[in-house]
């Protein structure tokens, strides 16, 4: 029995079966100096003691851990899947919030005894069955359902259970880790049940969606709940999982706002004319805005990266959940940049190219094109166009470029690590053979039209076709 420090009285310890042994007036005067120093500073009323050893605690953050990293694998798998634009976005930024939580309780481990390949290395086969159910969700609503209400909340308790549970001195470290994690699901649980609320408002079966989360919960509950120390109670049957394994998609999806186009990567041949002339300020200025918005894609492309790689590297996996990010803000931005310059931005056509292509492909190869061609494409000319928008006074333009132009720069330089993780391959090879899959993707779909036994499409024509 440990001795617990007395939140009232002097202090002292209570009474306990160890003894102590005051020597000569050493204990008379140290009451004495308390007595006449001048300051009464907040008295903390932490208590020493806690349910968890070391070994128990890194047994739970361990689960938590993996709950985080599955997390953001399982919403990347999902990117090119969900068609309402909110919910892509607002699932991009998830992505990172779940891998952000992932590397905290990583670090945490790593001070408690658990070294970073042993918490890299970890698996836990109840778990993969749980988010291998979750991930057999029917539509966006399922998936919502499961990833915050179900699993989200549990967590979310889980988190702050432990957060009361442990030993608040000597233990400080996890409680903060927790609490800044806490931070982040607040907000996300309370959107979550938002968004839900606008799927059952707009029309979906409410009833579908209470048998789901039941389902859900009973399958949580038998693997012991989020940190497995729960009673289990039997799986439900039928498991969906069971009878059909979860497959990503590879089609991208949009709402029935979008009105799209895959066919080109040029706006004006989409638009079916010239909204400026040709290469003035004024329509590289829309296109900007415009690919912005539509980097949408790229939502998809780098949360699907992380499903298809998953388990390769943590760090990679990581890096990429934070340009799913970025690309979430570039959208949001491009967004509200058309509603500044006076458009409704569902009135523009939504390019579908790049996701079409590279949703089905390898993604060492699709990675190569976002990353070595699209990204470097746009820091060619972005330096010239925050230049003009700084002579024209177009200060919408700067401001936004400006913030857009330090992300491309930090995603080209950690670009090249992913493309690392995903590939052996050299530059030369990956880039040849990058361009030789676009070319047969951008043939199928009619945005070129020359002979593909003589013919691959230069890194321009991709920079242009594309469009990133």
């Amino acid at each position: 029995m440990s001795a617990r420090t007395s939140p009232g009285g002097n202090g002292d310890p209570q009474p306990s079966n160890i003894p102590n042994v005051h020597v000569g007036d050493q204990h008379a005067a140290a009451a004495e100096r308390r007595r006449t120093f001048p300051f009464r500073f907040p008295r903390d009323p932490r208590l020493l003691g806690g349910k968890f050893t070391v070994a128990e605690n890194a047994r739970r953050l361990l689960r938590f851990f993996y709950f985080e990293r599955r997390l953001m694998q399982a919403l990347g798998a999902w990117t090119l899947s969900i068609p309402e634009f909110e919910v892509k976005l607002e699932t991009g930024r998830h992505i990172f919030y779940h891998a952000d939580a992932a590397r905290l309780l990583r670090e945490r481990l790593s001070e408690q005894e658990t070294g970073f390949k042993t918490v890299d290395a970890f698996r836990d086969a109840d778990i993969d069955r749980f988010i291998e159910e979750m991930l057999s969700a029917h539509s966006a609503s399922e998936l919502l359902v499961g990833v915050h209400q179900v699993l989200g909340r549990a967590q979310a308790t889980a988190y702050r259970h432990h957060c009361d549970d442990t030993d608040p001195v000597t233990d400080v470290p996890t409680i903060r880790c927790l609490r800044r994690i806490l931070t982040d699901y607040e907000p996300m649980l309370a959107w979550a049940d938002a968004a839900i609320a606008a799927y059952i408002e707009g029309g979906v079966d409410e009833s579908r969606l209470a048998v789901w989360r039941w389902h859900l919960q009973r399958v949580l509950a038998s693997i012991g709940g989020v940190t497995g120390s729960d009673a289990r109670e039997e799986a439900p049957p039928p498991l969906r999982s069971a009878s059909k394994p979860f497959e990503r998609g590879t089609v991208p999806l949009r709402d029935a706002r979008f009105d799209t186009f895959k066919n080109t990567g040029d706006y004006d041949t989409a638009d079916g004319q010239e909204r400026f002339p040709k290469d003035s300020y004024e329509s590289l200025r829309l296109r900007f805005i415009r690919t912005q918005r539509d980097e949408v894609d790229a939502i998809e492309a780098f949360g699907t990266f992380i499903w298809d790689i998953r388990f390769k590297d943590f760090q990679a996996e990581y890096d990429l959940a934070r340009i799913t990010w970025d690309e979430a803000r570039h959208t949001e931005i491009g967004h509200r940049a058309l509603l500044a310059a006076g458009y409704d931005p569902f009135e523009l056509r939504n390019r579908l190219t790049g996701s079409t292509c590279r949703g089905p492909m390898d993604p060492a190869f699709a990675m190569a094109e976002i990353n070595l061609f699209g990204e470097v494409g746009v820091l060619k000319t972005i330096n010239s166009l925050i230049d003009t928008a700084v002579e024209r006074r177009d200060e919408l333009l700067r401001h936004i470029a400006d913030f857009i132009r330090s992300d491309e720069r930090t995603h080209v330089r950690k670009g090249g690590r992913i493309i690392q993780v995903m590939t052996d391959l050299d530059a030369k090879a990956l880039e040849q053979r990058t361009r030789e899959l676009f070319t047969e993707c951008l043939v199928s779909l009619g945005a070129v039209t020359k002979d593909m036994d003589v013919f691959t499409v230069t890194r321009e024509d991709i920079e242009h076709l594309v469009g990133e």
